[in-house]
Parts: C-alpha cells; structure tokens; sequence
C-alpha cells in the first residue's frame, strides 16, 4: 500500500486532468451556460439549461442581451424570469 501523501498526489493529479475536460455534452447546454454568463447569474445555470432544452434559443439570447444592456437592472436572472413568463403568455 501507497503511503498517503503519495496517494493523494495521485488523487489530487487526477482530479486537475479531470476539471479540464468539458462537460458539456448537448448544444442546449452549451445555450444555458452562455445564458448565465450574459445574465452574470452563475448561481442558476440549471435552470437555463432547461429553459434552453424545452424554448427556442435565439429567443432567449435575445431576451438576455436586451437585459444585459440595460445598466440600471441590478437582478437581471429575475428580471429575465419575469419577463420570459410575461412574454410567454
């Protein structure tokens, strides 16, 4: 048996090769992602990806880069939500 420091260098190791691969594996999660970036709301990417899985993309890219210019919205993920349901209807 290893001792343990060699061990978690190994471990360790294989957890940095492991953070640089992609995880992106369909084009809608590729849109969620880039919806969370535009919007600065890192802390709700799920909820974009399935936005971006079940609603047309451009649509939504459209509805966040108007958000995103606008300088006076200090909660853009809210505002987005809002008005994505708003249109929706």
């Amino acid at each position: 048996m290893k001792p343990l420091k060699e061990s978690s260098k190994t471990y360790f190791a294989e957890l940095e090769k492991r953070s640089k691969k992609s995880r992106i594996h369909k084009p809608y999660q590729l849109v969620g992602l880039e919806l969370a970036e535009i919007l600065k709301d890192r802390r709700h990417i799920a909820l974009y990806i399935k936005l971006a899985k079940h609603y047309d993309a451009d649509r939504l890219f459209r509805l966040a880069k108007s958000i995103a210019e606008k300088k006076y919205i200090t909660n853009r993920g809210g505002y987005f939500m809002r008005a994505f349901y708003a249109k929706k209807e």
